[in-house]
């Protein structure tokens, strides 16, 4: 009988979330993009420590960038660490980029990571949202919105 295989170590664990985006921004559609890390960046994001507060995904060149998503420096990598504020590429389709290029170009959208995690596999991917930004009147109205869904649960909680 064969062996069962070991999950990677971290699999399917969040590792960063961006939860002012969804605030924001209005997300239009998601996908999942594979991202090029150096070996410290892997070991420090298997310790949790992870920010995409101020990031965004920008095309250069006819490829994908993470810009100013920050990983911090793994302590054990000595010499060999990263920058932690260090462009990243993104591994997305050429078709993907290009319909992801043209609704930034001709519709004024933005390019806002939201997830940042380890797959089933161990493989690191980033959750990536084409997204319009918000008007302060349209953050006012989702913020009422989420204010009355958690009254109205809780007062079907109290009712019964």
């Amino acid at each position: 009988m064969a062996s069962p295989k070991r999950r990677a170590d971290g699999a399917g664990r969040v590792v960063a979330d961006n939860r002012k985006a969804r605030f924001n921004f209005e997300i239009v559609s998601t996908l999942e993009a594979g991202i090029v890390l150096t070996g410290s960046e892997v070991k420090s994001l298997r310790t949790g420590k992870a920010s995409l507060g101020e990031s965004y995904a920008t095309e250069q060149r006819g490829e994908l960038y993470l810009i100013n998503a920050h990983i911090p420096e793994y302590n054990a990598a000595n010499r060999l660490n990263h920058h932690p504020r260090r462009q990243r590429k993104l591994l997305v389709h050429k078709r993907e980029i290009d319909r992801l290029a043209r609704a930034v170009q001709a519709e004024g959208m933005t390019l806002v990571p939201l997830r940042l995690y380890f797959n089933e596999r161990g493989t690191a991917k980033l959750e990536l949202a084409l997204a319009k930004g918000k008007k302060l009147h349209d953050k006012r109205e989702t913020e009422k919105r989420r204010d009355w869904q958690r009254d109205k649960a809780r007062l079907l909680r109290e009712r019964g």
